[in-house]
């Protein structure tokens, strides 16, 4: 193989035949064997049927997380043509993103397009709107956890450690020592709100871009990866400018939380990051917020029901 250095790819599945590779790849490609753990398959339907006739089956597996299980398969080093051509392959129920590998590897893998859909242990971070402030029964991620760990009581956990007040670094310096105890399969990131915001003192033009969310938001895709966890992050609401004031000492604005919400997706995008976002189901709702920025006990319904939907 020519070119840029090979990208390791872990597959369980079809593209383990030779046949596919050969499809694919005009070539059948050496395979190591590797394991992955904290996951299982499900059986997974497939309609498209040009990927039937390439393997053969209309039926594939797809990844699940569940604490104690692995998955045996095998890597294959791809070039970059090869690669595109292993995505174009896959169907929209996959997303390619990074996995921890037994060995302590880094590789790619396609797993479940919805990143909660697949989730068992779930970790929380973020600032008061995922602490779930103005919601006596706790906000969307109340919501959420009620329902994720009904769905299977035995092995389903969220765990939100969101603070009030929380910045991206804050939550990147703060969630290192927290994920190992609690066994995390997903992070999700729900915090940024607090570093759009500038200080009441601050003029218009100042800060016209957001500083270090790439470096935060790097550093706490290296924690999950660590962790074995899929990072998921959570984009900005709505803010009702109209309605906000002094709030703590920082003035919030459309226009600022907007640069956030355009910051995270582009930089999840670049780094095949789930970026989930909530700007929409309350935009131009401000009989959901509270005083501007805070969702009240129908609005963290309204968000969850959101979340829930992009989730199924």
């Amino acid at each position: 193989m020519t070119g840029s250095r090979p990208h390791a790819l872990f597959s369980f599945g079809t593209l383990l035949d030779q046949r596919v590779q050969t499809a694919l790849f005009g070539r059948t490609v050496p395979t190591t064997a590797a394991s992955l753990a904290g996951y299982t398959t499900r059986p997974l339907a497939i309609t498209d049927e040009s990927v039937i006739a390439t393997s053969g089956q209309d039926v594939h597996l797809t990844l699940e997380r569940q604490l104690g299980a692995t998955v045996e398969g095998g890597v294959l080093r791809l070039s970059d043509q090869e690669l595109a051509a292993a995505d174009a392959y896959e169907v929209d129920d996959y997303a390619r993103r990074r996995v921890l590998l037994t060995s302590g590897e880094t590789v790619w893998a396609y797993l479940d397009v919805r990143a909660l859909r697949a989730a068992a242990r779930i970790v929380i971070v973020g600032d008061s709107i995922a602490y779930g402030r103005c919601d006596p029964q706790g906000g969307w991620a109340a919501h959420l956890a009620a329902a994720h760990v009904a769905a299977n009581e035995n092995q389903h956990r969220v765990f939100n450690l969101a603070i009030p007040g929380s910045t991206l670094a804050d939550v990147s310096e703060q969630t290192p020592p927290l994920l190992a105890p609690r066994h995390p399969d997903t992070l999700v990131v729900a915090a940024g709100i607090n570093d759009s915001a500038l200080p009441l003192a601050a003029s218009d033009t100042d800060h016209d871009a957001l500083p270090h969310v790439a470096d935060r938001l790097g550093s706490l895709a290296a924690t999950a990866r660590r962790n074995n966890a899929r990072m998921v992050v959570v984009g900005p609401i709505w803010v009702d400018e109209a309605r906000l004031g002094d709030v703590e000492g920082l003035r919030f604005t459309t226009e600022r939380a907007l640069v956030l919400r355009a910051a995270l997706r582009t930089w999840c995008e670049d780094h095949h990051i789930d970026f989930l976002d909530l700007w929409e189901p309350l935009r131009d709702r401000p009989h959901l917020l509270v005083d501007g920025l805070h969702p009240s006990p129908e609005g963290h319904k309204e968000l969850y029901r959101y979340l829930s939907a992009l989730s199924r």
